[in-house]
C-alpha cells in the first residue's frame, strides 16, 4: 500500500514537473526559434498529429478522437483506434500505453495482428485496440492509474518499482531498440563517426557547447553547438541524462548550459526541430526509419547525419540499448482481462508478436530487433 501511493505520488510530481518543463521550452522556442513556427508545426509541448500513420488498413483516426474515454481517467482519450479490418463498431478490449513504437506504426501492426488472431486461432468475436500515446514516465502513470490495460516502456528500473509495488502484475521483453546521436551535416562539434564513442562525443558537444556559449561564433562561419533535448522524463531523455552524467557534465542544473536547448515533445517532432535548427540530439533507429520513409516527414533528415546509432554488435550497443517491455496492469479492466492476458502471452510468440516485430522491423534494418532468445 505504502509502495503503491509512492509511485501515485511520483505520478503527480513528474505531471507538474512536465508542466514546468513545458513553459521553460515556449519561452526557449518563443526566444530562439520564434521564426520557425510554421515548420515546426504547432505549440511546444502539445502532441501534434500529422505524423501518425493516415489511412493504414485497420486504422481508424478519427473513430479515435470519438472514441469513450477510460472510466478511470475520463479526460485522456486514445490517440489511434485498431479494428484488425472489421468494423469499428466492436467494443475496445485493450488498452496500450506507448510513445515512440506508436509513432513508427508498431503499436499498429502488433494490434490488428493480435485482432486477427484472436478471431481467426482463439474463435472470439472482433474487437478493437486502442493506442493511448504517452513516453514511459506517462505510460507506467496511465498503467498505475488503470487508463490502460498494458504498457510498452523503455526503463526497467522504473518497470522494477510498478511490478515491486503490485501496480503491473506481469512483465515480457517485446522487442529491442537502440539509440542514435544525429545533428547537423556541418558538424559544429567535429565528432569523428570511425573513431569517437559516444562518450567522446557526448564531451565534444558539451565542451564545445560551454565554450561557444562564452564566446559565440560567428554565424556567418558556422552554427553554435547545441544540444536538443526532449526533457520530457521520457526513455530518451533518461538515456541522454545517464550518458552525460558519465563524463562528468550536468548542462540542466541551475543555471542551466545555455548550449543545453530543452525542448519537451515527442520524437519525430524533436527531430524536426533540431533539422530546423541546426542541434545535435538523441533520437531511436526506429523514429529514423520512419521518418525516412515518410512522405511528410523524410525532410528532416536532408539537414541532419547519423553520428553513432547503436545496434547489436557496435561498440556501443549495450550504452545505446533501448529494451522494451511490456507491462500487464493490476487495475487493468476486470471484463477485458482474458483479453489482455492473452496479449502479453501472444507477444513471446515466435509467430505472434515477435514475428510483427521481425517483418516490422525488417530484422533490424528498421531499428526494430526481437527480444534475445
Amino acid at each position: 500500500m505504502v509502495l503503491k501511493m509512492k509511485v501515485s505520488i511520483l505520478s503527480q510530481l513528474f505531471f507538474h514537473l512536465a508542466t514546468r518543463m513545458v513553459l521553460v521550452a515556449n519561452a526557449q522556442l518563443g526566444t530562439q526559434a520564434g521564426q520557425y513556427a510554421d515548420v515546426l508545426r504547432g505549440p511546444v509541448g502539445l502532441p501534434l498529429t500529422h505524423t501518425l500513420p493516415k489511412g493504414e488498413p485497420g486504422t481508424i483516426v478519427e473513430g479515435a478522437a470519438r472514441a469513450t474515454p477510460s472510466p478511470s481517467t475520463p479526460g485522456v482519450r486514445p490517440r489511434e483506434v485498431y479494428n484488425g479490418g472489421y468494423s469499428d463498431t466492436n467494443p475496445i478490449r485493450l488498452r496500450i500505453a506507448n510513445g515512440g513504437a506508436g509513432q513508427s506504426g508498431l503499436i499498429r501492426e502488433w494490434a490488428n495482428a493480435f485482432i486477427q488472431y484472436m478471431v481467426q486461432s482463439n474463435g472470439s468475436k472482433p474487437f478493437q485496440v486502442a493506442w493511448y500515446l504517452g513516453d514511459t514516465t506517462d505510460s507506467l502513470a496511465m498503467l498505475d492509474s488503470g487508463t490502460v490495460d498494458v504498457a510498452a516502456t523503455y526503463n526497467p528500473a522504473a518497470e522494477q518499482v510498478l511490478l515491486d509495488s503490485g501496480a503491473a502484475t506481469k512483465t515480457v521483453y517485446a522487442f529491442r531498440g537502440y539509440f542514435a546521436l544525429v545533428g547537423p551535416k556541418s558538424n559544429p562539434a567535429k565528432l569523428d563517426s570511425a573513431k569517437d564513442n559516444i562518450l567522446s562525443m557526448f564531451s565534444k558537444i558539451a565542451v564545445g557547447g560551454k565554450n561557444d556559449d562564452q564566446r559565440p561564433p560567428n554565424p556567418s562561419e558556422r552554427l553554435p553547438i547545441r544540444f536538443l533535448s526532449r526533457f520530457d522524463k521520457s526513455a530518451t531523455n533518461i538515456r541522454e541524462s545517464e550518458l552525460f552524467l558519465n563524463i562528468g557534465q550536468i548542462p540542466w542544473a541551475l543555471a542551466y548550459a545555455k548550449w543545453y536547448h530543452q525542448y519537451p515533445q515527442f520524437p519525430v517532432q524533436s527531430l524536426r526541430a533540431a533539422s530546423v535548427l541546426g542541434e545535435y540530439t538523441l533520437t531511436d533507429t526506429g523514429i529514423l526509419a520512419t521518418v525516412a520513409k515518410s512522405d511528410d516527414d523524410s525532410s528532416i533528415l536532408e539537414q541532419l547525419e547519423v553520428f553513432r546509432a547503436g545496434s547489436p554488435d557496435d561498440q556501443d550497443g549495450k550504452k545505446l540499448l533501448n529494451p522494451c517491455h511490456v507491462l500487464l496492469g493490476a487495475k487493468a479492466d476486470p471484463a477485458n482481462l482474458d483479453t489482455a492476458t492473452a496479449f502479453m502471452d501472444w507477444l513471446v510468440q515466435g509467430g505472434g508478436g515477435r514475428r510483427v516485430v521481425r517483418e516490422f522491423g525488417r530484422n533490424g534494418e528498421d531499428g526494430f530487433f526481437e527480444p534475445p532468445p
